[in-house]
């Protein structure tokens, strides 16, 4: 694998409030609703709450305690204290609250996550014949394939997987991501017109190592993201999250997968018909931009920054007209294995379980189950294998491809089949 290249972006932290693009009034709102939240902090317990260093805090709850909006509750070290909301300081709070819930890191301004999506751009990432092999390590792939998804990826733009139930698609789909080497910053939250857009998402968003570095604590470092929605995807999941309850706003999921990945896993079978989830993506594959709107009406425009990938069941040449195919040139179709694949697929997966290849019962297993019975799928070796494990562990035995455990697995997994018809 190449070696890891060298940080595109490294956010500064900033040395003054100039610098943070933030107005006193939104620092003091997250002070007054942190400082509610928790009762007592020291002013260093702040400053890494919200993410700012102390020597910008510090002057800010200077002037909170001279306006008697908080005090002193004790001494907490060199030039630190204990601090408390006053009565007044409690009222303020409350009308903070009022105005939006939210607690937690400083928000970055939208101008400079703009900048930071233009040097991390996934358009300038180009792996190689060596980063696909590196990402689908555990996978049985034919070698045509990577050259195949090798310009897919290379595009940066949209690719249909299609093919048969089981064949890998989404397999590959949740591995693509891994063909980037290198990490990215995003912020933890965002601060568009006026209005906070929580934005680092951990279902989404796995945080690398950033064990001494220096850079400002409102951005966090990532892995590349991939986002992957199904079946319950719908319109609506793609614009601006706003509880009226709490009043915070949360990114969308396309949003999220800037700079990364988004994966559409069973296309489809989504709530919304396929042409109409096809039609919202046409403005973002031509112009790679996207626009969304805030819960106070302002629309604004977003880049769209990733590679969208369809996992289908369908041939895309079925239902797709020539204009939408053109923006996604890429279709990758995953076909049924060979019986030679088969046991190669097999072979490689059966280690993985703690069990022994034998080459005997899979031809027990092929010549009673699949040979003018059944198509092969690349999900069959691991799904019988795991049902070979969890029998024998149920049995209190050690997991061995017999012909008892062969059958058994079969009869679970090929509900279809009778006893009758399994041959000795």
């Amino acid at each position: 694998m190449s070696k890891q290249r060298e940080q595109k972006f490294n956010p500064p932290a900033p040395e003054n409030l100039s610098q943070t693009g933030l107005s006193e009034k939104l620092i003091e709102d997250l002070i007054f609703k942190l400082v509610l939240s928790r009762g007592v902090m020291s002013g260093r317990q702040i400053a890494d709450e919200i993410c700012l260093h102390f020597k910008i805090i510090e002057p800010i709850l200077s002037g909170l305690k001279k306006q008697l909006f908080l005090a002193y509750r004790s001494d907490a070290g060199i030039n630190d204290f204990a601090y408390m909301l006053t009565e007044q300081g409690r009222t303020k709070a409350n009308v903070a609250v009022e105005s939006s819930a939210y607690i937690g890191s400083a928000p970055v301004p939208f101008a400079e996550y703009l900048k930071s999506v233009q040097s991390q751009s996934i358009q300038k990432e180009n792996p190689g014949l060596e980063e696909l092999q590196h990402a689908f390590h555990d996978l049985v792939l034919e070698p045509h394939i990577f050259f195949t998804l090798g310009p897919a990826i290379n595009s940066g733009r949209g690719v249909f997987l299609y093919g048969a139930p089981g064949n890998g698609k989404t397999s590959i789909a949740k591995r693509i991501h891994k063909c980037f080497n290198d990490a990215i910053y995003i912020p933890k939250t965002l601060l568009i017109s006026g209005e906070l857009l929580k934005f680092y998402d951990p279902q989404w968003h796995n945080a690398s190592d950033d064990k001494g570095l220096k850079y400002d604590r409102r951005w966090i470092k990532i892995e590349r993201p991939a986002v992957i929605v199904g079946g319950e995807m719908d319109l609506d999941s793609l614009g601006i999250k706003y509880d009226l309850q709490t009043k915070i706003s949360e990114a969308p999921l396309q949003m999220k997968a800037n700079c990364g990945t988004f994966v559409v896993d069973d296309f489809g079978r989504q709530r919304v018909s396929p042409i109409d989830l096809l039609n919202r993506w046409i403005l973002p594959l031509e112009k790679r931009i996207d626009f969304l709107t805030l819960s106070n009406g302002i629309k604004f425009q977003v880049p769209f920054d990733e590679l969208l990938i369809f996992c289908t069941n369908i041939d895309p040449n079925e239902f797709l007209d020539e204009a939408f195919l053109r923006r996604i040139p890429y279709k990758v179709k995953l076909k049924d294995p060979s019986e030679e694949k088969f046991r190669q697929i097999m072979k490689f997966v059966a280690p993985k379980y703690n069990i022994e290849y034998d080459g005997a019962m899979i031809d027990y297993l092929i010549s009673n189950y699949f040979r003018g019975k059944r198509p092969f799928r690349s999900c069959h070796p691991r799904d019988i294998l795991e049902q070979i494990v969890n029998a024998s562990a149920y049995q209190r035995i050690q997991p061995k491809l017999t012909k008892d455990q062969i059958k058994l697995a079969a009869f679970n997994y090929f509900a279809a089949m009778e006893h009758s018809n399994i041959k000795e």
